[in-house]
Order: structure tokens, then sequence, then C-alpha cells
């Protein structure tokens, strides 16, 4: 039985400032899947400040997105109370329509929610996922990576690493290089035996009626079961044709792009398993807005990336399907941050021993990675 700290309330607190950073950290070999190329990661964070307490959120985005936290968001958050997390989250909604919502504007207002929210539960000395309310006490993960950059030998080593640590599925990039991937298709099985789980992204390489053809070539001779964004995500008839026509059980799957309620409204009806990016859709309120949709339509909703800011969020997700363990999240969170869960059992599990989402920002190690960001004057 889990006992959560002492709850000291601290009520009508008004969140005194906004502190943002930006991180940009080269990834430790170059990487690509089957649309992209990439050679580093950017990471904005932000802390909430009030009554000496600080919550912590972030967004893998531009650091374009600190500018928008700073000239936009700062001034209808400080001064209001950081209790009202989801009054804060309309009027940053309200705030960047004109500039644009989808994209860097709602990467900003999701680093900013999630600060909002690890605040509140600071404030009230509870860890976060007992402030959302916990439908779960974990959340399964599968370990992601498998680049189209890879060597065999490296994807092997990758994906073999995570079947022998316990994570029982695992996932590798498409799509780049297809006349390439059934030798990596084989290599990867070999890896990771017949008991573990077989996942493919595309990032949207394919055109329809050849990710249907792959998709029944994925299921019939390597076992995959979840293939995810085989066309682009912006392609709803595609996702839809690819959903009714493809294998019974390979699972159609696309969200990562989805920004505000409208796109996932849009998604809900074109695939198997609903994607939502705690970093990209509003952060918790936006999340459990897409949870209560999902909920609604009987389909599952699985965390895209972002390991160690999504387990406590997704933790009050009724049908969550599983976590995606990213390669490169999971190095840089490790690296910026203090207090990252780590799997255990095929599941990271909230931390429940610490108030709030358990993170805190090491900033002397982060420093380095740094990225100057313009004095804003409000």
């Amino acid at each position: 039985m889990h006992r959560a700290p002492q709850v000291v309330v601290t009520v009508g607190a008004p969140v005194e400032r906004l502190e943002v950073h930006a991180y940009t950290i080269p990834t430790d070999e170059p990487e690509s899947d089957g649309t992209l190329e990439w050679d580093s990661t950017t990471i904005v964070v932000v802390e909430a400040h009030a009554d000496e307490h600080a919550g912590l959120g972030y967004t893998y985005c531009d650091a374009a997105a600190a500018e928008v936290i700073s000239s936009q968001l700062a001034g209808v958050v400080e001064g209001e109370d950081a209790m009202d997390v989801r009054a804060a989250w309309l009027r940053m909604c309200a705030q960047v329509r004109n500039a644009g919502q989808p994209g860097i504007g709602f990467c900003a207002v999701s680093a900013v929610d999630q600060a909002l929210w690890d605040l509140k539960a600071r404030l009230l000395g509870v860890p976060l996922v007992v402030l959302l309310g916990a439908a779960h006490e974990d959340v399964p993960i599968y370990g992601s990576g498998g680049f189209c950059s890879y060597t065999d030998e490296r994807l092997c080593e990758q994906l073999g690493g995570w079947a022998e640590a316990g994570i029982p599925r695992v996932k590798m990039k498409v799509g780049r290089e297809p006349e390439r991937d059934p030798a990596r298709l084989d290599a990867a099985r070999e890896a990771i035996g017949d008991d573990v789980e077989l996942y493919v992204d595309a990032n949207g390489a394919f055109a329809r009626k050849e990710a249907l053809a792959w998709a029944e070539r994925y299921a019939a001779s390597w076992s995959v079961t979840w293939f995810e964004e085989p066309v682009s995500s912006d392609d709803l008839e595609g996702l839809r044709l690819i959903r009714d026509s493809g294998p019974a059980g390979l699972v159609i799957a696309a969200g990562e792009y989805a920004y505000v309620p409208a796109d996932f409204r849009q998604l809900v009806g074109c695939v198997d398993c609903l994607q939502a990016d705690v970093t990209r859709c509003g952060g918790i309120t936006g999340l459990l807005s897409a949870s209560g949709l999902a909920n609604a339509h009987s389909i599952d909703v699985s965390a895209h990336c972002a390991p160690a800011i999504s387990t406590h969020a997704f933790c009050a997700v009724e049908r969550r399907r599983h976590l995606e363990y990213f390669h490169d999240h999971v190095r840089v969170e490790g690296m910026l941050f203090d207090g990252v869960p780590e799997p255990d059992g095929g599941a990271l599990r909230p931390d429940r021993s610490r108030p709030g989402n358990g993170l805190e920002l090491k900033h002397r190690e982060a420093a380095r990675f740094s990225v100057q960001l313009a004095e804003v004057t409000r």
C-alpha cells in the first residue's frame, strides 16, 4: 500500500514567475527515420515558481518555444492562482490563438501546463499521480529506437538489449530504404526472439497502397503487431484505409503530431490506437481531454516519447496502452534531471515518495548545453 507524503496545503499562492531554459544535446551518433535525419535534440524547460516551490515541465521543440513562453504565456500566468491550472490553460490557449496554436504554440503551452500541474502538486505536498487521480499503478513501456541509420549490429544490440532487460516489446524505424528493411527485420527478429513483440514506425514514409502491401508483409513474415504512421498522419483517409484493410492483428497508430483537441477528434476514427505526446498536446490538461475522447470511442492511448514527464500523467489515463521508452529522450532526461524513473518489469512506475512529478533540473550539468535566448520585455 502506498503512503503519500503528509499534505501541507498552500492555497491562494500566486504564480510568481516562469523561468525558461532551452538546451540542445548532440545525439550519441547520427540518427534517421523514414523521412528525417538529425544529430541533436532540443528541449525547452519551464520552472513555475510560487511560495518557495517550483514546478517543472518541458517540451521537445525548437528553442523558439521558449520565446513564446516568455513573450506570450508568462503574462497570462504570472500573478494568477497556482491552484487554478485549467483556467491558466484556457488563458494560454486564447493567448496563442492568433499566433497559431498547432505546432510551437501548443508545445509552449504544454511545457507551462506540465509545470503548473507539478507546482500545484508540490504546493499540496502530494505526488502528481495522486493529484490527478491514478487509474493505474504503472505504465507498460516499449523500447524505441532502431534508427534507419544504425548498422545491423547496432540495431540488434539495442533491441536485443531491451529484450534481455525484460522489456517485452520493441520498435524500429522503417521506410527510408525499403529494400534494406527485410534484412533489418530479419536481424531484429533474431535478436529479440519470438516472445518479444516487434513494432515498426514508418514516420509517414509510404504512400497508401505501398503501406498496405508492407502491412501484410510485416505481419506475415516478422509477426509485427504495431505499424505506426504508415502514411502521413495528415492523410486521414489513408490511415483509415490501412486500419480497415490491413491484417487483423496489426495495430495502426498515429497521433504524435496531434496538438489541439480537434486533431484528436479527426484521428480517433482512423486508427486502432491513438498516440498522445504530453509535450505537444497541451500538456496534462490536453492529455486528459484526449483521454476522455479515446475512452468515449473505446480505443487505447499510447504515450509518445518523453517518458520521465509522461509517467505520472499516463497513470491517470483510463485506457493507457503503453509508453514509448525512446532512446534519445531517455538519454537526454537522464543527463538533465534527477528523479527519472527506471524500468521495472517492463513498466515505469511514478515515484509516490516525492511531491509533484519527482523531477529536478540539474542546472549545473545542463548549463553546458544551454541555448542563448533573447531578452523579452513585457
